[in-house]
């Protein structure tokens, strides 16, 4: 998906897929102060993430506050070809949720 906000890089090695993801986030902790108005920032952080290839769960976190901005994932999962799509879905701690699809090059 163009608008995603998931990047993904997914190859077939040997007989296993690798898969390297960046999701471009703020991961806001909910615990900063706005430097102009004192006010604090609302939490807003990803909170589930799951890969799915051939409607089989392949990957999934569970992520909190501590987790870094735009974090960083990187697997390999038995199986996969050239082509195949991976299906993406996340959530946000506010309710904010879409799917993503990205391709196996």
């Amino acid at each position: 998906m163009a608008d995603g906000i998931i990047r993904v890089k997914a190859k077939v090695v040997g007989d296993k897929t690798q898969v390297k993801m960046m999701a471009k986030h703020i991961m806001e902790t909910g615990q900063r102060k706005d430097k102009v108005t004192g006010e604090t920032i609302p939490a807003r952080y990803l909170q589930e993430l799951t890969v799915e290839h051939a409607d089989k769960l392949v990957f999934a976190a569970n992520m909190s506050t501590p987790v870094s901005k735009n974090p960083y994932f990187s697997f390999y999962f038995v199986g996969g070809a050239s082509g195949d799509e991976l299906v993406i879905k996340w959530q946000e701690n506010t309710g904010k949720s879409a799917t993503e699809v990205a391709k196996i090059r």
